[in-house]
């Protein structure tokens, strides 16, 4: 007996069932006559898709989306980000963690690379979602890093570490200082903690490293900490030189690719081709939700194609294929799940698209669609290790959480526009 039947989806150009047991995908191909102890009836109108992997994001940052905007990186953050920020009250966080979660899986996203404060917030929202998550202990220069402990102790005690890790997050080389990068790096190579940091987001960033750190890039200066391995998940890095890239494929890590981001805020754009041509493994990441205004992988995949296109000066570039690849198996892979493509034996990550979409009915290529059409009301149902997210376009609880959030900011615009 399997645990979930979907029948009749379609997949690969034909229409067929799919059988879910323990979280993976145990068959595909004709099911009548056998039982589950669930049913999804797709009529044929749904097509299978695998889920997105959210490789970089500050959940909670959703309480703060349109709150300073029009403004430089460092001015926002300094003047207008951080200060909120530490007003914000544990519960606060979770409601915004949660609100970020429910948002991720209405546009088709089951895992997030989580870094902000008092991150048990986030580690919360991951366990009652259902979503898989990487959630980050956050370093900052003199820093309270107290709430760290607490997600330690909260994560020991977690019944969801089949879908919940736990990462060092130091935000980046010119927040925290090089002893505690070392500490980090010390940490990461004896135990296998993954490890998430902003890198070479802006040029001023690039300018002041070379300048304090006898002409050493970002990327050279982490490498010789011993910070980049293929447990590293290095945001942004829209400031590489050839070596630069060459240093991040030899060691194996990752590059979190945000394009909404950096074109926002103006850090510049990441030459995908290029990374792509050194062996660099790339996924997708929405980054927060002030500095993008949302956290849509299919916005991403767009803008990752589009601006690998405008780079290269070449519409043969960011192809289709290989900016979904991003999103999906490359996410994946740093996530530790073995997911990214409907086949049996990988985990149950997948979404049910709507074929009967404006956006979607053509249905020449779901995954050209998803890349450059589609929004979130494509989606129909959300699949995670094998059991619904999302079922219908319904996310349990939504209401209360937009409620909550509401409060929350209506909170803030008191405390702070004025």
């Amino acid at each position: 007996m399997f645990d979930l039947i979907i029948r009749n989806v379609f997949l690969n150009g034909s229409v067929t069932d799919i059988g879910i047991c323990g979280g993976k995908i145990s068959s595909i191909g004709d099911l009548r006559g056998e039982s589950a102890a669930e049913t999804f009836e797709a009529s044929s109108r749904f097509a299978a898709t695998p889920a997105f992997y959210n490789t970089h994001t500050h959940a909670a940052m959703t309480l703060l989306r349109g709150f300073a905007e029009d403004m430089e990186l460092f001015e926002w953050l300094n003047e207008h980000i951080w200060p909120v920020e530490a007003s914000l009250t544990p519960e606060e966080i979770y409601t915004g963690s949660k609100l970020a979660a429910i948002e991720m899986i209405k546009s088709g996203t089951v895992y997030f690379n989580d870094s902000y404060w008092h991150p048990r917030c986030a580690l919360r929202a991951a366990e009652e979602t259902g979503m898989r998550a990487t959630i980050g202990l956050l370093s900052l220069k003199n820093a309270d890093e107290s709430g760290n402990i607490e997600c330690l102790e909260k994560y020991n005690q977690s019944p969801c570490k089949d879908r919940i890790n736990i990462a060092h997050a130091p935000h980046a080389i010119y927040t925290v200082d090089e002893k505690r990068l070392r500490e980090i790096a010390d940490i990461m190579n004896s135990t296998g903690m993954p490890v998430h940091i902003h890198l070479a987001e802006t040029a001023r960033e690039f300018d002041d490293c070379r300048k304090e750190h006898n002409g050493m890039t970002p990327t050279e200066y982490l490498d010789c900490i011993g910070l980049i391995s293929p447990k590293t998940m290095l945001a942004h890095c829209v400031y590489l030189t050839d070596r630069d890239r060459e240093i991040i494929a030899e060691r194996g890590a990752y590059i979190a690719h945000n394009p909404v981001s950096n074109l926002k805020l103006c850090s510049g754009m990441f030459d995908f081709e290029k990374a792509k041509a050194a062996g660099c493994k790339v996924t997708l990441g929405t980054d927060g939700t002030s500095s993008n205004n949302s956290l849509s992988m299919l916005d991403e995949m767009k803008f990752a194609a589009l601006t690998a296109k405008t780079v290269s000066k070449s519409p043969k570039t960011g192809r289709v294929q290989d900016i979904f690849h991003c999103a999906t198996v490359a996410g994946a892979e740093f996530a530790g799940v073995d997911a990214g493509v409907i086949a049996v034996g990988k985990a149950a990550d997948m979404l049910l698209i709507d074929l009967a979409n404006i956006t979607t009915c053509a249905a020449y290529d779901t995954v050209s669609d998803l890349v450059y059409a589609a929004t979130p009301e494509v989606i129909n149902s959300v699949i995670c290790n094998g059991r619904f997210l999302m079922r219908d376009k319904v996310v349990p609880g939504e209401a209360d959480v937009i409620s909550a959030a509401a409060e929350v900011c209506n909170r803030i615009k008191r405390d702070f526009k004025k």
